[in-house]
């Protein structure tokens, strides 16, 4: 702008598309590599740092946008990270919006976001959040934008402001009966031959499938924790913990999130455990835990036992098509026992 055969020919060079404090914060740097970054200018120094080619002061507002990052502002930074092609904030974004879902939709930001972004939040599977929240997320959002255009705010408009491709990614046959009849019918979102079929199903008079997936998102989980068992049956105290490790080889067949393992033992006893998940290629641990846990009775699919749960300190991500192990040194007294593996687990 100043040098060579593109230089301003003018006395003064006017900057309309920044902000007088984000511009002094660049100058600032600029001349003496320190710099001010806070919630009110690091949006416009990062504009002006991809502007003006300073990649140091890029990276600068990109480290304060990732130690600030919560479910309040998440939709506010991940369009400028997707913007100026910033992966590792992208990347924690979206980790955020997966694990604080609920949280992150009633932000107010989400109700402003673009309508492509609307359409990859609701096409992931990693969400955790309720079916029928999401629904009332995405229905705010289709009647403000049937505010900011000026439009009557009615079913088969907000249906053609969202789109086939939003409609058809919300998972409408997860939602128990009572949150279908309650949220989705009055927003008339859904065609009469589409409600029809969603009451048949519910009734288990449907013959043909239906258009929108049947799946639980992978992220999600309310109050019931699914359980996956390995035994047909199980007997009483017939397994000796000797202080030798144990494991167990794993597969998933699409990514689940673990958040933690039963184990067996018997009535009023403690057991001291230490408890590793590694990815079997690279050996890399994925959680520890360790501790002291008492037994107390658990359910089983067949019959009730005494054993303890051991929940992570926050979930591990399990990928589809890749081998875990859990790896367990646990010590106490003789413990209940399971018979007879299921051939599919």
């Amino acid at each position: 702008m100043f040098y060579g055969e593109l230089a301003e020919t003018t006395d003064s060079i006017e900057l309309p598309d920044c902000e007088y404090e984000s511009l002094l914060e660049l100058f600032r740097y600029m001349y003496s590599d320190e710099v001010i970054v806070s919630g009110s200018n690091v949006m416009g120094m990062l504009y002006l740092a991809k502007k003006y080619m300073v990649p140091l002061l890029a990276d600068k507002c990109t480290e304060y946008l990732q130690e600030n990052l919560d479910p309040s502002n998440v939709f506010s930074i991940l369009p400028s990270a997707q913007k100026y092609e910033e992966k590792n904030l992208m990347d924690r974004c979206w980790k955020v919006i997966d694990n604080q879902t609920e949280e992150a939709v009633k932000s107010d930001e989400f109700a402003t976001i673009d309508k492509s972004l609307l359409e990859a939040v609701v096409a992931r599977d990693t969400l955790s959040i309720k079916e029928v929240n999401l629904f009332k997320a995405v229905n705010l959002w289709a009647t403000n934008e049937c505010g900011r255009q000026g439009l009557t705010t009615d079913g088969e408009i907000k249906r053609r402001i969202l789109g086939e491709s939003i409609v058809k990614g919300i998972r409408f046959p997860v939602m128990k009966q009572d949150e279908f009849a309650d949220a989705v019918l009055d927003s008339k979102i859904l065609t009469p031959e589409e409600v029809i079929a969603f009451f048949k199903y519910y009734n288990s008079a449907l013959n043909s499938p239906l258009e929108f997936s049947e799946s639980v998102r992978s992220g999600f989980h309310d109050d019931n924790i699914y359980r996956c068992g390995r035994f047909q049956s199980i007997g009483k105290n017939g397994w000796d913990y000797c202080e030798k490790m144990d494991g167990i080889d794993f597969t998933v067949d699409k990514d689940i999130n673990l958040h933690g393992l039963c184990l067996f033992g018997s009535e009023n006893n403690d057991y001291t455990v230490t408890l590793t998940i590694k990815e079997t290629s690279s050996h890399i641990a994925l959680a520890l835990k360790t501790g002291t846990f008492s037994s107390k009775p658990l359910q089983h699919a067949n019959a009730n036992y005494y054993g303890f749960e051991i929940l992570f300190d926050s979930k591990v991500e399990c990928k589809k098509n890749t081998k875990y192990r859990i790896e367990a040194v646990i010590s106490g007294p003789r413990s209940w026992v399971g018979n007879r593996l299921f051939a599919l687990v």
